[in-house]
């Protein structure tokens, strides 16, 4: 094809050219892909298309190259929107559904709808919400949710105490750990109704990195902020991702299309200050298992913070590469000193503060 098109080898192929082999073997390929090679073909201004181009297109790749290439033939791409294709099985209004769900823009939708093939699916998020419910709780204490008020609540290895801040797994861990069943059953419904969809688009490594950054932020926040508390539950990585997702949708307001998207914003925030009032509540009432208080809430402050830095940008650059993203650095390389300033912190203020913290479990 490159010989026949490209004879002097020059990696592009004459705009006239590339539309008569459109018009040839247009039947043969994905109307989707059909429209997108239209629209690069109309957005070239030079009258000759990049062959490599056309190769990502066809291997299901995107470039950054490729993405300004076509972004001119957007008006005539997005002519149809997705939402009028008709007769699709159920699996393919899914994936249009989640499209809608998570992406502002429809040139992003059309690729997303046409190149994804559920392989992977979304284990990750699936994978620790089961690991959550039923491998500590479930299985190990043979109860589905150990409540603060249970003898047991810190003689384990999981929860993160600051006596056993040492301990650097609990920095972690403390997320298969919860304060009573509405903790757990609510930070698994957002965990899955909106972390499923995410990684759905975005992929497990994006998705699974502001998880885990959030996680993080949140125990080491309480370290710094809480001193004296102990923390559970997985409200560090739920509010960064459901942050995010928020914050993307009010950023890109106008381009999202999710229906009822202002009452779902609206019935999601009012789920999180519901659950975030309550672990404030529960951090100051008096502690069923004395001397050491209840949880603390400085987690879900952490989460959010990762969520409207990290996680925006991650959620915004669908498909781009992250390295080439300068604010994607910036918040990065803040995250990073806070958490080096977190370690500091729990390595040398304690003692010099000379706090006085609850015993050890």
């Amino acid at each position: 094809l490159l010989s026949q098109f490209d004879p002097d080898n020059t990696g592009y192929i004459s705009t006239e050219k590339f539309r008569s082999l459109l018009q040839r073997h247009g039947s043969e390929l994905d109307p989707h892909k059909l429209e997108v090679l239209l629209a690069l073909a109309d957005s070239n201004s030079e009258g000759r298309i990049c062959y490599q181009d056309f190769v990502n297109l066809m291997s299901n790749k995107r470039s950054n190259s490729f993405r300004q290439a076509i972004l001119q033939g957007n008006r005539r791409l997005c002519s149809k929107a997705l939402l009028e294709e008709t007769g699709l099985s159920l699996s393919q209004r899914l994936i249009r559904h989640v499209a809608y769900e998570t992406l502002p823009r429809e040139i992003d939708r059309k690729w997303y709808y046409d190149s994804y093939t559920c392989c992977p699916p979304p284990w990750f998020m699936i994978t620790i919400t089961i690991v959550a419910f039923f491998l500590y709780n479930g299985v190990v204490l043979d109860r589905f949710v150990l409540q603060v008020s249970h003898p047991l609540y810190l003689k384990n290895a999981l929860l993160y105490h600051p006596q056993l801040r040492a301990q650097a797994w609990r920095y972690l861990t403390y997320i298969f750990m919860h304060a009573g069943i509405e903790h757990l059953g609510l930070n698994i419904v957002l965990q899955l109704l909106v972390g499923v969809p995410l990684e759905m688009v975005h992929g497990a490594a994006r998705i699974s990195f502001v998880y885990v950054a959030g996680v993080v932020a949140g125990s080491l926040a309480v370290s710094v902020a809480d001193m004296r508390a102990p923390v559970v539950g997985s409200s560090g990585g739920v509010y960064a991702l459901v942050s995010a997702h928020l914050a993307n949708i009010v950023m890109n307001w106008s381009g999202m299309k999710c229906q009822f998207k202002l009452l779902r914003m609206a019935v999601a925030l009012i789920c999180m200050s519901f659950e975030f009032g309550r672990a404030v509540w529960l951090r100051f009432h008096p502690s069923a298992y004395p001397p050491c208080p209840h949880p603390s809430f400085m987690a879900h402050l952490g989460g959010v913070m990762v969520g409207i830095t990290l996680g925006v940008i991650i959620l915004r650059n669908y498909e781009q590469r992250l390295q080439d993203q300068t604010l994607w650095w910036i918040f990065l390389s803040i995250y990073v000193i806070f958490v080096l300033f977190a370690i500091f912190w729990n390595i040398f203020a304690y003692s010099l503060l000379d706090l006085k913290l609850p015993p050890p479990p």
